[in-house]
């Protein structure tokens, strides 16, 4: 038994830990998670406080992982793990039945499971909670005296400080196909020999004497029967899902609607992409510094581009107020939230190879006197 108490224990600990790391580290991805959930759940009313639950959820799981695997509290933790098991189970499973989100966003960027997968790993983290929570009076934390409390309020404390250094800056790691060193034209590509999706055709056919709808499948349907089949209807459904490129998403459009993403991606000089899904919500505080940062850039040859998901009319609005001197091109906000956790955020290309991403809050004009930084 106690092999099995400990057991469920440490690994309870470590799923929670983990869960919970991965989403503090990235708080604008688990916002942007809450508010997909909530478009679905037809709850948009309550996506102003994405960003509170986000942050909360990742604490909440941390704070569970580090008081099992130290071992401190196992028995006010056993209550709190039961409830959260107890909301999250049904949760999960609804989700799997109907599947509003692809991507459960349990473990952010770090490790994307279906949501029948999630569900499944929430039946045997349920089943770890209960097993901790029959045996909650018998573990006993080896350490005394202040350093329990000590250790698990300086871990908690130092993840709340990832969490906030992560939001104002970018995050610590980065698990996004968009991280440094990626070759964004290399990461749309499907490797020779890759499997690729497998379907199962299914036809509809009607009787003609009874009315009668069947389904047929492409080895048996009633095709030349045409005395006694009249098709109906055909659908085909995925069977197995292949190789799926990490990046498969982006482009870059300009004013007249041309994808003109493979001229930067292919150039051989440097290219600084301003990155905002959305100009209305961007930040202008370093709007001074980032025309002024583009005008060296362009006049020394090099390219300086806005990729955005606003429309024209936003556009023309932005350009109104801040008189930017570089060229807006469109891209659909969803991979633009990918690329940078920051609105607006700076990514620097080379032939397509991410070769570094700024916060706004970090742009300077001294980006160019970096030293992976060589003026041609």
């Amino acid at each position: 038994m106690k092999i099995l108490r400990e057991t469920s224990r440490i690994l309870l600990g470590l799923t929670f830990l983990y869960s919970g790391f991965v989403k503090g580290i990235d708080p604008l991805g688990s916002t942007y998670k809450f508010t997909d959930y909530f478009n679905a759940f037809g709850t948009e009313w309550a996506i102003p406080v994405s960003f509170t639950l986000a942050f909360l959820l990742a604490i909440a799981e941390f704070s569970i992982g580090v008081a099992y695997v130290i071992n401190y509290r196992v028995r006010l933790f056993s209550w709190v793990t039961l409830l959260f098991m107890g909301v999250f189970l049904p949760l999960t499973l609804w989700i799997a039945i109907k599947d509003p989100v692809h991507d459960c966003g349990c473990f952010g960027d770090a490790l994307v499971i279906s949501n029948w997968t999630t569900f499944y790993k929430n039946i045997a983290l349920t089943a770890f909670a209960v097993i901790v929570f029959i045996f909650r009076k018998q573990f006993n934390n080896k350490f005394s005296g202040y350093l329990p409390n000590g250790l698990f309020t300086i871990s908690l404390f130092a993840f709340v400080c990832v969490q906030y250094y992560s939001y104002n800056h970018l995050p610590i790691i980065d698990f996004r196909p968009y991280k440094i060193g990626v070759n964004i034209s290399e990461a749309m590509q499907t490797p020779p020999g890759a499997p690729s999706d497998k379907y199962r055709t299914e036809f509809t056919y009607r009787n003609k004497n009874t009315g009668e709808q069947k389904q047929f499948s492409d080895e048996n349907y009633p095709w030349r029967d045409t005395l006694n089949w009249e098709y109906v209807d055909s659908k085909s459904i995925l069977l197995k899902k292949g190789y799926q490129p990490p990046i498969n998403n982006f482009i870059m459009t300009n004013s007249s609607g041309v994808d003109v993403a493979d001229y930067y991606l292919q150039d051989d000089n440097y290219t600084f992409i301003l990155v905002s899904y959305n100009l209305s919500e961007a930040k202008t505080v370093k709007q001074e510094t980032i025309n002024q940062m583009a005008q060296k850039i362009l006049s020394q040859g090099m390219n300086f581009v806005c990729l955005t998901g606003s429309g024209d009319e936003e556009i023309n609005l932005f350009r109104a107020k801040n008189n930017p001197p570089y060229e807006f091109l469109f891209c659909d906000e969803i991979p633009l939230k990918t690329i940078v956790r920051a609105n607006p955020g700076l990514v620097l290309l080379k032939k397509g190879t991410i070769i570094n991403k700024w916060h706004w809050k970090d742009i300077k004009e001294d980006i160019l006197k970096s030293d992976f930084f060589v003026s041609p």
